[in-house]
């Protein structure tokens, strides 16, 4: 510990009048070093997304019924499974890019190995429940045809579960060392496959919905052995001891301590907005209300790619700054990765704002859901906006490794303000889908609002103790465990 705090007074010790002056050749330099992380890991965000929207979309030409029964599918078993496992893989971000600040490469391998070993183990009761959604749909009341082609298709995504146990371990790995091409190359790559694959499984095997869904299981496998090749075949992982061992199993407890706050804080938020299209369903003109709420949280899941590629940029840079003991380096990555957060959030939400008259027809022919989307658009893009900034913020929680805020911060925001005050206007006031809409939206700000505050009063000298501390805990716990 000793050496760890000698480091910190010869990196990162500064006076505060010296860590708040910000050169303009330091803040170009910054957003490079953010801009080669971002920019790959949007594009690594969008082909994934687009994974899934590329098999339902073929679904959707086999008919309503199995539309319906992939929409529904897709949805729950994103909630109940790929959601968890992707929000305790992003405790890798904390670990992996702390250690490798402070150079402490062979606790990466053992970081990975402990996540992916947890994830599988998480995986087994995923699995249990895609394999009853059919039975729990037809339990909860929902149509039995429907419930029938929603059970073949989370049935078909269970080898998905495994290989996403995998691949995002992988992928945290690479991110923490700022390896982003080879993740760029993997999905896309992935996605050229799929796209032939889910065809011909769909269409020409007769395969129909479990065709779509085989086809996302084996694509994910396929990204998630590239990856495997890349790592064991790399010269850059080579200093990098990426064995399973004793060691990375007794990490398993460090893991799990990170990981499960980092879940619930990712949940809590994407739960909240499949609640809101669920409420859809029970206002006076249900299929208008759910297709229009359906068309808007699309359009923000998929603009959504962009900060939380800047999140995972500012994670990383955060990350490897305080594993360094270098805290003026974390507040300038933070400095500059929200200047470009707000540019984006700008723009994004300004270009939204300019398609409202256009936006509805691309989902749909129907006039009167084109006019209510076009009158939903002015809240989807404060929306955008919103989502944009706390993105970022929740990407520099991760990095810092205080998700248990973020986690309070996202259940005060959305279950004690955000879902009552949609339920208020929706129902009570009458206000149908722009009240849920405002409820949510509420929700939003208030979030922004706690992460800001967060991220404003947080001693910058205090996380780099914390990181090098995380950092000698980690190594005394298992050395301990080993004896």
């Amino acid at each position: 510990m000793e050496e760890a705090l000698l480091t910190k007074e010869k990196i990162g010790g500064c006076s505060p009048a010296t860590a708040a002056v910000i050169t303009g050749a330091e803040f170009r330099e910054e957003g490079g070093r953010l801009g080669r992380v971002a920019v790959p890991m949007v594009v690594v965000s969008l082909v994934q997304y687009m994974m899934n929207v590329i098999s339902i979309m073929m679904v959707g030409h086999l008919g309503e019924l199995s539309l319906a029964g992939a929409s529904i599918g897709a949805s729950l078993t994103n909630v109940t499974g790929f959601t968890i496992l992707i929000g305790m893989a992003s405790a890798l971000e904390t670990l992996c890019g702390q250690a490798y600040g402070a150079h402490q490469y062979q606790k990466l391998g053992v970081h990975t190995f402990s996540a992916i070993f947890s994830l599988t183990l998480v995986s087994l009761p995923i699995s249990i429940i895609s394999l009853s959604m059919g039975k729990l749909l037809l339990f909860v009341g929902q149509d039995p045809q429907i419930s029938a082609e929603a059970g073949k298709y989370a049935l078909w995504t269970i080898p998905a579960i495994f290989a996403y146990a995998t691949s995002q371990p992988l992928m945290k790995f690479l991110q923490a060392q700022s390896i982003t091409l080879p993740m760029l190359l993997s999905s896309v790559a992935t996605l050229c496959f799929h796209i032939p694959l889910s065809w011909f499984l769909v269409f020409k095997s007769g395969l129909g919905i479990v065709g779509a869904a085989l086809s996302i299981s084996i694509s994910y496998w396929v990204n998630t052995m590239l990856l495997g090749l890349y790592i064991v075949r790399s010269t850059s992982c080579k200093k990098i001891c990426f064995t399973l061992s004793k060691e990375s199993l007794k990490g398993v407890r460090v893991f799990l301590r990170l990981a499960c706050p980092t879940a619930v804080m990712i949940c809590l938020e994407y739960w909240s907005f499949e609640m809101l299209v669920l409420l859809s369903g029970l206002l006076p003109k249900p299929k208008l209300e759910t297709s229009v709420l359906s068309i808007c949280l699309t359009t923000i899941s998929f603009l959504y790619n962009i900060p939380y590629g800047l999140g995972a940029s500012a994670s990383t840079r955060i990350s490897n700054e305080l594993g360094a003991a270098n805290p003026k380096g974390a507040r300038l990555a933070l400095h500059v990765v929200m200047f470009i957060t707000a540019m984006e959030a700008i723009i994004v939400s300004v270009t939204l704002f300019s398609m409202r008259y256009i936006l509805g027809y691309a989902y749909s022919n129907e006039e009167e859901v084109v006019e209510y989307v076009r009158d939903m658009v002015p809240l989807v893009c404060l929306s955008v906006f919103m989502d944009s900034i706390q993105g970022v913020l929740s990407g520099v929680a991760r990095g810092c490794g205080w998700q248990h805020i973020g986690a309070y911060c996202n259940l005060g925001a959305f279950y004690l303000i955000g879902i009552p005050t949609a339920v208020v206007l929706g129902f009570v006031l009458h206000v149908g889908g722009k009240g849920l809409w405002i409820g949510i939206l509420c929700g939003s700000t208030v979030q922004t609002i706690l992460l800001s505050l967060a991220t404003m009063f947080t001693n910058w000298d205090q996380q780099v103790d914390r990181a090098r501390g995380r950092l000698f805990e980690e190594k005394l716990s298992i050395v301990i465990d080993c004896k």
